[in-house]
């Protein structure tokens, strides 16, 4: 009998042992929405590129979604930042709320180096840009302003610069878009005539 008594309580104790260790393990395998939420920071902030930038995280892991927000200075850089958000958790959802907002240099801060490196950029994209620096200064501008304004397709218009004469072309959705897009370029300072040559889309 004692034998009997003993095998059972040697039983409940360890069963006892087994649920408060399962307890334990499932207790410290949770994670939380700050604990993700500081995973994506702590990646972030690893990449060279984004450690500076301001991207705020916010997490919700019973719906496995991750939402970023905050700006960014070019595309690629917001792109990297919803990967690195991806390869944070299995299956994670990102949601981007990033605003790409080119960073400008002021115009007396605009320097050769800069206007070779925008010349080459331009070129790349098929758009020409004059050899002196306010052609140079004013494409930058353009291109700036079309890339954070929602009702312009940046990437569908081409600028070029020459002589502080503006050229637009491509092809656009709307009539709309044209007047936009010819209105930025107008009223950006320096800015001695726009022609218009951008095509509005059928249908």
């Amino acid at each position: 009998m004692k034998i009997l008594t003993a095998l059972m309580l040697a039983s409940v104790l360890l069963l006892s042992a087994c649920s408060s260790t399962g307890s334990r393990a499932s207790t410290e395998t949770k994670t939380t929405n700050a604990d993700l939420e500081q995973a994506v920071k702590n990646r972030l902030a690893a990449d060279t590129r984004l450690a500076s930038s301001r991207i705020d995280v916010s997490a919700d892991v019973d719906r496995n979604q991750i939402t970023l927000s905050g700006t960014l200075p070019d595309e690629q850089l917001r792109m990297e930042a919803v990967e690195i958000a991806k390869a944070s958790r299995s299956g994670v959802v990102v949601v981007d709320k990033i605003e790409v907002k080119p960073a400008m240099a002021s115009r007396s801060d605009y320097t050769e180096d800069m206007a070779r490196t925008t010349r080459e950029k331009a070129k790349e994209l098929g758009d020409k840009v004059g050899t002196s620096l306010e052609d140079a200064w004013l494409y930058t501008k353009i291109m700036a302003k079309l890339v954070s304004d929602s009702n312009t397709p940046a990437r569908r218009i081409s600028v070029d610069v020459e002589n502080s004469v503006v050229t637009l072309r491509g092809d656009v959705d709307s009539p709309k878009v044209r007047q936009e897009a010819e209105r930025i370029a107008r009223e950006t300072d320096g800015v001695k005539r726009v022609n218009n040559r951008l095509r509005v889309n059928a249908g």
